[in-house]
C-alpha cells in the first residue's frame, strides 16, 4: 500500500501565503501554484524578488528559513550549487528537482521572457503531487461527494484498490464509483480520466 506522502514533500492547493506570495486566482505563479509548480522571479543579480508558496515548499529541503526573499535567495543557491546554469536577465528557465542526493536538470526556455531583466525560475519537483479542486470537479461534472474524493485520490496517484483498502470500501462499490466517473467525465480508461484531471488542476 502507498505510504502517505510527508506534509514537506506534498503539494496540492497551499493556504497560507507568505509575504511574497502571489494571489492563487489572478497570476502566473498562482497557476503554477495550482498545478504543483514552484515560481521565482529573480532579480539581475538572480536575489529571489517574488515567490509562490509551492516555491517555499520545494526550497524547504535546502534551506531553513524559506519564509523570505534572503533564505529562499540561498535555498535557490543550494539547490542548484555545481549545476551548470545560465539564468540570464529576462530569460525563464526550469529547474527539475530530482530523487534526494541528485542533481537537479536545469532547462531554458528560448527567447526573451521578462521585458523588465527580471528572471522567472519554475521549480518542478517530481515527487510533488497535484489535485484538482473538488468544488470544481463537482461543478464541471456533476459529481457525488464520494465520486470526488475518488477522483482526488485517482489524480494524486492512488490506484483504486489503494483507494478501496485505505476508505474501508469494496471493490465492487470502487469499481461503481469509477464507472459513474466515465460516464460524467466522457472518458473510457482510468489512464485518459488521470490525464483529464491533470489539465483540470489549473482551475481555480
Amino acid at each position: 500500500m502507498r505510504h502517505a506522502q510527508s506534509p514537506d514533500r506534498q503539494v496540492e492547493r497551499p493556504a497560507a501565503a507568505a509575504e511574497g506570495d502571489q494571489p492563487p486566482l489572478h497570476s502566473f505563479p498562482g497557476m503554477l501554484d495550482r498545478l504543483g509548480y514552484g515560481c521565482l522571479v529573480l532579480s539581475e543579480t538572480k536575489k529571489v524578488l517574488k515567490w509562490n508558496a509551492t516555491a517555499r515548499v520545494i526550497l524547504s529541503g535546502y534551506g531553513s528559513q524559506v519564509n523570505n526573499a534572503d533564505g529562499l535567495s540561498g535555498a535557490l543557491r543550494s539547490l542548484i550549487a555545481n549545476v551548470p546554469c545560465h539564468l540570464n536577465p529576462g530569460s525563464f528557465a526550469w529547474i527539475v528537482v530530482r530523487s534526494s542526493g541528485d542533481r537537479p536538470v536545469v532547462i531554458n526556455e528560448r527567447g526573451l521572457f521578462a521585458a523588465d531583466n527580471t528572471i522567472v525560475v519554475a521549480l518542478l519537483d517530481r515527487e510533488t503531487k497535484s489535485a484538482p479542486n473538488p468544488q470544481t470537479l463537482q461543478r464541471m461534472f456533476g459529481l457525488t461527494g464520494a465520486e470526488t474524493h475518488l477522483a482526488v485520490r485517482l489524480a494524486k496517484g492512488y490506484t483504486p484498490l489503494e483507494i478501496a483498502e485505505s476508505c474501508a470500501l469494496s471493490r465492487t462499490t470502487i469499481r461503481t464509483q469509477l464507472a459513474s466517473l466515465f460516464a460524467k467525465t466522457e472518458t473510457r480508461r482510468q489512464a485518459e480520466l488521470v490525464t483529464l484531471l491533470a489539465r483540470v488542476s489549473v482551475l481555480p
